[in-house]
Order: C-alpha cells, then sequence, then structure tokens
C-alpha cells in the first residue's frame, strides 16, 4: 500500500513551511507525492462566485470536477472517510503521501512540529515517529531541528519507501471508504483472479493496474 505520513501539531506550529519544504526534497528525489491537508474551518472558497464550477455546486451536484490543461480540481462532499481512505481512493498513483493535521488518523504514522514541550502531542495520540522541534529540552530518537527538512525528508525515505518500492501490496480492498488488510496470499489470488477476468475482455490492451469498484443494491 502507498505509505502515508502526517505532520501534525498546534496552529502555528510551522507544520506547513516544513512539511512543505520535505515535499521538494521528496520530488527531487524521484518521488511522487500527493498532499493531503486537513482543516477545522468551514466554508473554504475553492472557486469564485458564479464560475461554472460555483453554478454546478449551487444546483446541486454531490462532486463538481474542473478539468484545465495544467490541472484538476475535485470539489466534493466530505463523507469523514480516514486520511488511509482519501489516500488510497484519490491518491493511488503516488510513492507517498503527505499529510498535514490527522492527529487522530489511527494506524498513520505521524511527525509532530513542536514549539510548546507542554503542549505536546505525542503523550495524546498514537503514531508519533519523529519529531521536529528547536527547543533545547527535547530528548528521544528521531528529534530534529526545524531547518532538517532535508535529514527529515531523508528519514522518511529510509523509513517508508525504499522497502515500500521493492514490495508493494498486490491488492488493496476498501469496504465502505476502510481499508480491510490482507494476507499475502489472498492478495495474490484476488489481483491473480480479477487479471485472469478483465485479460479476458476485448479492447483492454496491456494492463498494468485494475480499479474495480462494487456497489450492491441497498437492502
Amino acid at each position: 500500500m502507498t505509505p502515508i505520513v502526517t505532520f501534525i501539531g498546534w496552529h502555528d506550529s510551522g507544520k506547513t513551511t516544513l512539511a512543505s519544504d520535505v515535499v521538494s526534497h521528496l520530488k527531487a528525489m524521484g518521488y511522487r507525492v500527493a498532499v493531503i491537508k486537513s482543516s477545522k474551518e468551514s466554508g473554504v472558497v475553492f472557486d469564485t462566485p458564479g464560475t461554472d464550477t460555483a453554478r454546478h455546486r449551487m444546483a446541486g451536484a454531490d462532486s463538481v470536477m474542473f478539468v484545465g490543461p495544467d490541472k484538476m480540481v475535485l470539489q466534493t462532499a466530505n463523507d469523514n472517510n480516514s486520511l488511509a481512505a482519501l489516500a488510497y481512493r484519490y491518491c493511488a498513483d503516488v510513492d507517498i503521501v503527505i499529510g498535514e493535521g490527522f492527529k487522530d488518523a489511527p494506524k498513520v504514522a505521524k511527525i509532530e512540529v513542536l514549539r510548546d514541550l507542554e503542549r505536546m502531542l505525542r503523550k495524546k495520540v498514537s503514531g508519533v515517529v519523529a519529531v521536529a522541534t528547536d527547543l533545547e529540552d527535547m530528548e528521544g530518537e528521531n528529534v530534529f531541528r526545524l531547518d532538517q527538512s532535508l535529514e527529515l525528508a531523508q528519514f522518511i525515505e529510509q523509513r517508508f519507501l525504499l522497502g515500500h518500492l521493492h514490495g508493494p501490496d498486490r491488492a488493496v480492498l476498501l469496504v465502505n471508504g476502510q481499508r480491510i488488510p490482507l494476507k499475502i496470499f489472498v492478495q495474490e489470488a484476488l489481483a491473480g483472479t480479477v487479471h485472469g477476468f478483465v485479460g479476458s475482455l476485448k479492447s483492454t490492451g496491456q494492463i498494468e493496474e485494475i480499479e474495480l469498484r462494487i456497489r450492491l443494491p441497498k437492502a
């Protein structure tokens, strides 16, 4: 599965600055990187009132995607999907997903950006694998200064990317937006079965990746 690492910390701790610097380093290393940012603010405007996309949203569309020559923007309702579900659903074609926020995300590695020892999050949330801080009293493993974005990117590469790229999961199963762990032999069986069926269809061409979505009828 695609590794996910999210930067957590209190407001104005420097999460965005550090995370964006790390993303730049990872890109320079040759990796494909996606970023998912959370916010507690509602009503954030992505397009200008009066535009075509705004009119579609006002008409009641559940999702609106803008496709331009240089980018695509998707605006959709928040179904309260987990960070992992968002990453698997929308960022499947990258090497790593960098998050910002999502401090309560279960089973997701977190890097805490810390300015005040009395407000440390690693004692309150799970999954903190490193801390970035300029506080001199901070002790422990994997502690980085705020200006060590390159060293932090190298840490992420060593811990989450080098081994992953040599052995990614062959099949990922999401049920109602939640990832279901699959043992290796189940992944092999599932991937082989679907690949064999799809390969028998006409006009499939060379198959490198298959996405299958099944929607069951309502009871």
